[in-house]
């Protein structure tokens, strides 16, 4: 696991192979590619005005850290009561490391998913032993029929369970395999393994689930395919994240998704949820599903977000995850670009025909690009000429790489002031950080993980927004790969048995 922690100066994140600790502030590489590009941007109408339209100052965070805290409260004393759908979960009750016996997870939550078998061996041995297989969903199978996604799913795990060495984890007479399932789409949960889907997102557009129980069509297609296997748990990859990490630490009490999409889920006490009718329980507290991508008040949204949003699978819908998260940030980039072409002469007198080309350019090429430290930017004329074949003069170059920081920059401090929020309301209900105590938050997907620029940038935002004496007492724990235990883990919390 890799960590994060915040001190009572100004800080930087150097990386180590497992964990980033923090030095004195220095001049970084975004320090000194800001002094190469400047001179580039004033004279680029578009582009001055794209910066001025992204910018995010402090002052501005904290409306929109306010606002969603106010969108939070509002989803929590009501349904639908605010953008965040501010979802009750059911898991009340987190791992403590006693548990036993052997597990499974599947996860579903974009173009591949995952089965994992998990053998757990109580406090002293915790995790025994696990295996995992990862497969990729067919194109037509995320536009086709509910029968056929989920019937295609059963016969993977299917094959899975089929190559398990015969009798190394034996099963109790009479008892079915137990499975937690993370299914990384909005759904309406009705219990800890039940719940309804609300709509796909991620670009799945499955035919007959509207309204229908997942966790149904899972046991159904399991049971079609000889399997003598059960979903315990139904939980999305925040709540997994979640649950995974605090197995190993109990301070963690927020999982947060920067990946292709976005999500978030954190600890609530229930007395403080209006909603909630039944808050009697052996715990006090519950998981909160924000489904925070649907926010939309306030977001400094330019004239490019909403040409993507309108041409987008759910226009009107996730403005917040249009604007931080994988998936949308090199699509703005490239939207970007295509309109100073058009407008000027970026790339000389005609606009290049592949840089029309809808998501040509992903959220690793910004970060490459971004990590070009070379004077001429030679890694930047690169990337340009094999994804576009745009041959670029040193000029051009740092308007792009201009361009990438504006929209990067944005979206890590949205995605900051997104973090405080969750952070300011755990704290309101439970003095932790104020007390001097720990607040963990698990981290996991890819934009987090391989995007440095995109978590300076998301750092910076927690530090002015929550100062330094608050913010020394939280810490932001990589966590890579647990939803899949911690799905697996909720399944032997919540087993029938």
């Amino acid at each position: 696991m890799s960590f994060i922690t915040f001190a009572s100066s100004p800080l930087v994140i150097t990386p180590t192979v497992r964990s980033f600790t923090f030095s004195k502030p220095c001049r970084s590489n975004n320090t000194v590619m800001s002094a190469v590009r400047s001179e580039s941007t004033s004279t680029c109408p578009v582009l001055t005005k794209f910066q001025k339209d992204c910018a995010t100052p402090t002052p501005f965070l904290r409306v929109i850290a306010n606002a969603i805290a106010g969108d939070m409260q509002a989803g929590l004393a009501v349904h639908g009561g605010g953008d965040l759908e501010m979802i009750l979960t059911y898991v009340d009750a987190l791992p403590s490391g006693k548990e036993e016996g052997l597990f499974y997870a599947l996860d579903l939550g974009g173009t591949n998913f995952r089965v994992r078998s998990v053998q757990l061996g109580g406090e002293e041995e915790r995790v025994v032993a696990t295996k995992s297989d990862q497969l990729s969903i067919p194109q037509t199978l995320m536009i086709g029929t509910s029968e056929e996604l989920f019937g295609f799913i059963a016969s993977k795990l299917a094959e899975f369970v089929a190559k398990e060495e015969p009798g190394r984890f034996p099963l109790e007479q009479g008892r079915k395999r137990e499975i937690g399932f993370t299914f990384s789409f909005p759904v309406n949960q009705t219990s800890i393994d039940s719940g309804t889907l609300i709509k796909w997102t991620k670009g799945f557009n499955v035919s007959g689930m509207q309204g229908k129980n997942v966790v149904a069509c899972l046991n159904e297609a399991m049971e079609a395919h000889g399997l003598d296997m059960r979903v315990s748990a139904l939980v999305n990859d925040g709540v997994g994240t979640l649950a995974g990490a605090r197995y190993w630490d109990k301070d963690v009490m927020a999982g947060v998704i920067l990946g292709t999409g976005t999500n978030a889920c954190y600890v609530e006490q229930k007395n403080a949820i209006p909603k909630l009718q039944n808050k009697s329980s052996s715990s006090g507290t519950t998981i909160i599903n924000t489904e925070w991508g649907g926010f939309s008040k306030c977001l400094p949204r330019t004239s490019f977000d909403q040409e993507m949003d309108k041409e987008s699978l759910n226009p009107g819908e996730h403005l917040y995850e249009k604007m931080i998260s994988g998936m949308y940030l090199g699509e703005l980039v490239r939207r970007v670009l295509l309109h100073m072409c058009k407008t000027s002469d970026l790339f000389g007198q005609s606009v290049p025909a592949k840089l029309a080309t809808p998501l040509a350019l992903k959220s690793q090429d910004l970060c490459k690009i971004q990590e070009d430290n070379t004077d001429d930017l030679s890694s930047v004329g690169s990337i340009l000429y094999n994804i576009f074949e745009i041959k670029a003069d040193l000029k051009a170059r740092r308007r792009v790489v201009d361009v990438c920081d504006t929209v990067v920059k944005r979206g890590g401090r949205l995605a900051g002031a997104g973090i405080v929020a969750i952070l300011e309301r755990i704290e309101r209900e439970t003095k932790r950080m104020a007390s001097g105590q720990r607040t963990v938050v698990a981290m996991d997907g890819a934009l987090y993980e391989k995007y440095p620029q995109y978590r300076q940038y998301m750092q910076d935002a927690l530090v002015e927004l929550l100062g330094h004496d608050l913010a020394s007492h939280v810490e932001i724990k990589h966590t890579k790969d647990v939803s899949g235990l911690g799905a697996a883990l909720l399944a032997a919390t919540n087993s029938i048995y």
